[in-house]
């Protein structure tokens, strides 16, 4: 049985000799200076004898110590060498193209419980908003917003869209309680596309024949969710890519009971000769329990 020294204390002890300074070695291996000084002292303690002595401001190591880190320097090299040729291979890459704002509001928040998940998977991420025909081999996989039924591709459902108007709760206290949608108009209005979506919710709740005012246009719906946040206007925001603002009271409903089903909804899309791959499987099959399990959006307190 081999009787071994804390492992942890035996890397401080190591980063601490060959840089003679617990700083530095705090520094590569991500702890606090305080941190190796206990390390070393607990390692010190275990060996029975110093390693270190202070010659002034100069740390040193004693005979003791630089008989140790001659050892187990090239001892760690070996284990760090048969470690990266033991470590499974990483898989891939997968290329994975998205919309910028189901990529910036839905994906990159989540992207770390993937990595977590899937260590060995190389997932590569771009974003544009060409729709992607699966023809072009640099991506394996698209997140894309559309009507579905595109040839060539299978569409798997992320989530169908549900849009109501979204603001600030600064710009929600200036607007009445409860708050109609003529209401709305005394705040600036917030466009995106595609265009129209503004006439066909006042359509929606009863007034066909209000005049819907012009107003800032944004070419992607997370902008025009950030320019909500900011308090510059009114969104027509879609509740999907606005989950997570909700939560956080950074957006709220000023009419919650408003809401229109967009026609487009939210599609994870592959071509078919992807489907025996088992990386892009993981990767597919991660995105859509993933949409499945995203919760609701609930109201903010400060939107009753």
């Amino acid at each position: 049985m081999r009787r071994l020294p804390p492992l942890g204390a035996v890397r401080a002890f190591e980063a601490a000799a060959r840089h003679l300074h617990f700083t530095r070695a705090a520094d590569e291996l991500a702890v606090t200076q305080a941190a190796i000084s206990h390390q070393v002292r607990l390692l010190e303690d275990w060996l029975g004898q110093p390693l270190f002595e202070r010659r002034g401001r100069v740390l040193a190591l004693t005979p003791a110590g630089a008989a140790y880190l001659a050892e187990l320097t090239p001892a760690l090299d070996r284990i760090a060498t048969a470690s990266t040729k033991a470590r499974r291979p990483a898989q891939g890459p997968v290329r994975l193209t998205a919309l910028p704002s189901l990529a910036t509001r839905w994906l990159l928040p989540r992207l770390p419980a993937f990595q977590a998940a899937h260590p060995d998977i190389d997932l590569q991420l771009t974003t544009t908003a060409d729709l992607w025909d699966g023809k072009d081999p640099r991506f394996d996989l698209g997140l894309r917003s559309g009507p579905g039924g595109w040839p060539g591709l299978t569409a798997a459902l992320l989530a169908t869209e549900t849009l109501t108007p979204l603001c600030s709760p600064v710009l929600r206290q200036t607007l009445p309680t409860p708050c109609t949608p003529p209401d709305l108009l005394r705040l600036p209005l917030l466009h995106d596309t595609p265009k129209g979506n503004w006439n066909r919710w006042f359509a929606a709740a009863g007034y066909p024949d209000l005049p819907v005012p012009t107003g800032l246009n944004l070419s992607d719906s997370a902008l025009a969710l950030q320019a909500a946040a900011d308090g510059q206007g009114i969104a027509l925001g879609r509740l999907f890519l606005a989950a997570e603002d909700l939560r956080t009271g950074r957006l709220v409903m000023p009419c919650p009971d408003r809401r229109i089903a967009n026609d487009y909804a939210y599609w994870l899309v592959w071509p078919p000769r992807h489907d025996r791959t088992p990386a892009i499987a993981a990767v597919r099959n991660w995105i859509l329990q993933t949409a499945g399990a995203a919760p609701p959006p609930k109201e903010h307190p400060a939107e009753r």
